[in-house]
């Protein structure tokens, strides 16, 4: 006789057979649902919110285009659908045939969305920004972009997109547009600061070093003076990823070519170098 039911009925008596039966079922089921338990899948993790922020260089990079070939990368897609989001140039069309020009050399399958022009025919932006891989945003007038995409509610589709994963990317303007407030040489004659999205805390500066040193002598003027908080600036060349709100890595595709993180400390301003991997030139 089992030991369970042997010491039972020393103190309570013979069990009944229904007892019994009522007593090896439930302690069957309580094993299934263990079992289950244990082998039940676990649940699926949150997206990766990742944006990929560059100085410049990620268009106009060179016969290797470097920091083009890392975003594709990141995607983890042998072909990713990768859209251009030209807005800060006004979607030049010129510009727009050198994105294809570029892109159709490389692995992935490039679209692009327009905002100015005639739109009336088009496919929801949402359809279209919510279907692809990785969103590139490069460089323009970063003042007259936001202002567009607000009034076309391309702000809140972006937030969308990377909150499901949909890698965010850009230089210049398309640096600039995820942190709090940048740099920029939106406006006629002055540098001055622009405000954005503010994903990304603090501020940022692309082309740091880039000019005679003209963005970097702005910036950091305008981080001593108050106007801007502490942030980060990137040479071209070079590219800041972000996973949520942590700066991840930091690439580049020159070794002369460096991000910076810039922070007040009372009267002063303290210019930091940071590490940054080299990336490999294309096979």
């Amino acid at each position: 006789m089992p030991r369970f039911l042997s010491d039972h009925s020393s103190t309570q008596g013979r069990l009944s057979r229904r007892e019994c039966l009522h007593r090896a079922g439930l302690a069957g089921l309580t094993g299934l649902a263990a079992h289950a338990l244990v082998t039940a899948e676990p649940a699926k993790s949150a997206p990766k919110r990742r944006i990929f922020a560059a100085g410049g260089g990620i268009i106009a990079g060179g016969p290797d285009f470097r920091l083009l070939r890392f975003i594709l990368s990141l995607t983890g897609k042998a072909e990713p659908v990768v859209c251009c989001l030209s807005t800060a140039s006004g979607d030049n069309l010129e510009r727009l045939v050198v994105w294809y020009e570029i892109m159709n050399e490389l692995p992935c399958r490039p679209r692009h969305l327009r905002l100015f022009g005639p739109t009336g025919k088009a496919r929801s932006f949402e359809k279209q920004l919510l279907a692809v891989d990785a969103i590139i945003v490069p460089g323009g007038n970063g003042l007259n972009m936001l202002a567009a995409w607000k009034a076309q509610g391309l702000d809140s589709i972006l937030k969308t997109a990377w909150e499901r994963g949909i890698l965010l990317a850009g230089e210049s303007a398309g640096m600039n547009c995820w942190f709090e407030h940048a740099l920029g040489d939106s406006r006629p004659e002055r540098m001055s600061v622009i405000d954005n999205l503010g994903w990304l805390k603090g501020s940022s500066c692309p082309h740091s070093h880039a000019a005679a040193g003209r963005w970097k002598q702005h910036y950091q003027q305008m981080v001593r003076d108050g106007q801007l908080k502490d942030g980060l600036a990137c040479d071209d060349g070079v590219g800041v990823l972000f996973e949520g709100d942590r700066l991840a890595r930091i690439v580049t595709s020159s070794e002369t070519a460096h991000a910076y993180q810039v922070r007040r400390k009372g009267d002063q301003v303290i210019e930091e170098q940071l590490n940054a991997e080299l990336l490999e030139k294309a096979p």
